[in-house]
């Protein structure tokens, strides 16, 4: 009986010790999959959102602060920062570290207050051209029903989309036909991007 006992005890603590190692192996795998901070903090500022930036209990360096055409943002004592290209998270820990020389242990936090930077501009063959702001991830297939749909004469085999990465221009078609058909990857766009219809 008890070498019934010893045996089951120790199938069990094997069993344990094995789980644990998968657990921890799982563990290692998301956090090298997946870049930093994508789950919990997705949004990159970018140039004319708006950031509401509490300090806590200093309320003349807390509000909403513009981020200028240039990136960068100004505030008392650090006078200006880059934060276009930072997510919220990062540019929380760049204030903090800056606002140290002036202020015993800063909190900080930084919340995107209004998302003015993400969008697309739409021109062409659609029934309603302009300015779209995105909310969430947006792909051509959704982005084409929010400005009205195409008009009779639209070439939907041949739209042409223009990207600004890394300082260049690049342009490139879209078969729309072929995206609803499941014949061509969806196009995901990228704030900044010019979709035009023929």
């Amino acid at each position: 009986m008890k070498t019934l006992s010893a045996i089951c005890l120790i199938a069990f603590l094997g069993l344990n010790l094995l789980l644990m190692g998968c657990t921890k192996e799982g563990l290692k795998q998301t956090e090298t999959e997946g870049p930093k901070g994508s789950e919990s903090d997705p949004y990159v500022i970018g140039p004319e959102d708006v950031l509401q930036v509490e300090v806590w209990r200093e309320k003349s360096l807390s509000g909403n602060v513009p981020v200028r055409s240039d990136g960068k943002i100004s505030m008392p004592f650090i006078n200006e920062i880059q934060a276009a290209g930072l997510t919220p998270l990062q540019l929380q820990e760049s204030l903090t570290e800056k606002l140290k020389d002036f202020i015993d242990s800063p909190h900080v936090f930084v919340v995107v207050a209004e998302a003015n930077s993400s969008k697309v501009y739409v021109s062409g063959q659609v029934r309603n051209p302009g300015v779209f702001k995105l909310r969430a991830q947006t792909t051509l297939l959704q982005l084409i029903p929010m400005a009205g749909g195409f008009t009779d004469w639209a070439n939907q085999k041949k739209i042409q989309v223009i990207r600004k990465e890394d300082g260049r221009e690049n342009r490139f078609r879209a078969n729309y036909k072929k995206m609803v058909e499941g014949k061509e990857p969806v196009l995901i766009l990228k704030p900044g991007d010019t979709v035009i219809v023929p």
